[in-house]
């Protein structure tokens, strides 16, 4: 199998990335918990550029070795709160990050393995499919420390459990295993440890591989509107979609006829 590796440049946000196989691997690296250097945990101009220039039809986001992510840094994240502006301006961009991968025009899987606490599980909300190890475990361990989560995590998680779940989860800010995950709509798969990262390779192969990248773009799009637009506006922009891509089709079948 070809690999193409590019090392993110600013190596001090503990990240790499490498495409294999049209399918963008972002691997968080600064084990053994791999903790966030920053919210903004790789800079969204350097990921937009790969996901163009690489032609992505896919990312899986892991970490290196046993863990996902264990979150923010504590000791980091309380010294940046001394610099109230610049905390919230580097809040703002890391909520930014995700959004912009919950939008994607592209399916964003979460590999998960060992720990998803904090950020990092705010990070795998932020995705369309979490693929996650019999042995993992998560948590919103925030208030345990005065906080709340601060990337979006409750409101993506009140999206996928219900409130009593959500509420509890939060306040308690006790660790669940994968089954609870399950229960709750974070955990979609549930694989061996062993077989995290290949299964969620596998699947996006079996999804986009022989799809072009622009069905793949108005699957993602016509899923997405369903979010922002009203009903009867999802269906009129489903079926306009629906129409350019069955021309494009007719006119390429013709092509193929008169050869």
């Amino acid at each position: 199998m070809l690999i193409q590796r590019r090392m993110i440049m600013e190596k001090s946000k503990h990240v790499e990335w490498e495409v294999i196989n049209s399918i963008g691997i972002l691997r968080l690296s600064n084990p053994p918990e791999n903790y966030l250097a920053e919210p903004e945990f790789i800079d969204h101009g350097f990921i937009e550029d790969r996901i163009l220039n690489d032609k992505v039809k896919g990312i899986i986001i892991c970490g290196a070795g046993r863990h996902f992510s264990g979150g923010a840094n504590l000791d980091d994240l309380f010294l940046l709160a001394n610099n109230n502006e610049k905390m919230i301006a580097d809040m703002d961009k890391g909520k930014a990050l995700l959004d912009y991968f919950e939008y994607l025009e592209i399916p964003v899987i979460a590999a998960i393995k060992g720990i998803c606490f904090g950020a990092g599980l705010e990070i795998a909300l932020a995705t369309h499919l979490r693929v996650c190890s019999e042995k993992a475990l998560f948590a919103f361990p925030e208030s345990n420390y005065g906080l709340i989560p601060g990337l979006g995590g409750t409101t993506r998680l009140s999206e996928k459990a219900t409130f009593p779940q959500s509420l509890k989860m939060i306040l308690k800010g006790d660790m669940i295993d994968v089954n609870e995950a399950h229960d709750m709509n974070i955990a979609d798969y549930i694989v061996p440890d062993q077989e995290v990262f290949d299964f969620s390779l596998s699947l996006l192969k079996r999804m986009t591989e022989d799809r072009s990248l622009k069905v793949i773009h108005y699957v993602m799009r016509a899923l997405m509107n369903t979010k922002h637009l009203t009903l009867s506006e999802a269906m009129k922009e489903e079926t306009r979609m629906f129409c350019e891509l069955a021309a494009e089709e007719a006119e390429r079948r013709t092509e193929n006829q008169d050869q």
